[in-house]
């Protein structure tokens, strides 16, 4: 649509009107395209919420969500006026609106270049909300009998099985934590007690991971007991076992994934902004 007047005669009217209303269901076709990219991250943020801080990175989604509805209706409601355009009769009636439906579409065009720079810069924000989520999740790993907590373990393990990743920052996050329950600590044996006591916290620390952190590929069996002990084990450093366990931290692994995924839509939502720049 025009902002200044343009005298057209009635063969060149028709075309341009029929060209605008092509344009703006495309751009509907766009906002449906936009509307369902929200929904996908924010089921697959809400995948792993466990493992999340606070909702600030849900900001991104319903951002997306609430853009793709508005340009569907926008471009819906344009499209109408650009077929009723094709009879002065019927055109009109919508003269009147044309103004504050064109100031309506800067601010819309304004918002949605707003959004697709928040889909570059959303990854300090998610840095530190994955970080500390999955802090709080590694201390909870070992509650399996507690209410609210006991599904964290199968959330951590099947986390670092399909990420391929094992603790926060590294695999040396589990030395720093108690991940093994009470229930399965033998509080007669001495070894067990030495550790506790050994402890400030009186927790039982010891130098192995979970068995979701072991890297299906080492030739060796999994050594996820006792990993910084060479003498524990036949023909083993653990400086140099690779592919004994992950050594990618999960903070790491999520932030590539969610970033890689929210660059892609960034992309896509400047796209659609430079196409409704064009209408």
């Amino acid at each position: 649509m025009a902002l200044l007047k343009v005298k057209f005669n009635q063969k060149k009217r028709v075309k341009l009107a029929q060209g605008l209303w092509l344009m703006n269901w495309f751009s509907v076709f766009a906002g449906i395209l936009v509307f369902s990219m929200g929904l996908f991250l924010k089921i697959e943020l809400r995948k792993r919420s466990e493992v999340m801080d606070n909702s600030e990175s849900h900001f991104v989604p319903n951002s997306l969500i609430l853009m793709g509805i508005l340009s569907c209706a926008f471009n819906g409601f344009a499209g109408k006026i650009c077929y009723d355009s094709l009879d002065p009769a019927k055109f009109a009636k919508w003269k009147p609106l044309l103004k504050p439906y064109l100031a309506l579409c800067c601010v819309f065009n304004i918002l949605i270049f707003f959004v697709a720079l928040m889909c570059f810069l959303m990854r300090g924000s998610l840095d530190s909300t994955l970080a500390q989520g999955l802090k709080n999740g590694m201390k909870f790993y070992r509650d399996t009998d507690t209410p609210g907590r006991c599904f964290m373990k199968k959330t951590i393990d099947m986390l670092q099985i399909e990420f391929k990743c094992c603790g926060n920052n590294g695999y040396k996050d589990w030395f720093e934590i108690q991940w093994i329950s009470n229930r399965y600590l033998d509080f007669s044996s001495k070894e067990v007690k030495d550790r506790i006591k050994s402890n400030v916290d009186g927790r039982y620390l010891v130098d192995g991971v979970p068995f979701s952190c072991c890297n299906p590929s080492s030739p060796r069996p999994c050594i996820q007991y006792q990993v910084t002990n060479n003498s524990a084990h036949y023909s083993y450093d653990y400086q140099t076992e690779e592919l004994n366990l992950w050594r990618r931290g999960c903070r790491e692994a999520l932030l590539n994934y969610y970033s890689g995924m929210m660059s892609s839509m960034g992309a896509v939502m400047l796209l659609v902004w430079l196409f409704e720049v064009t209408l």
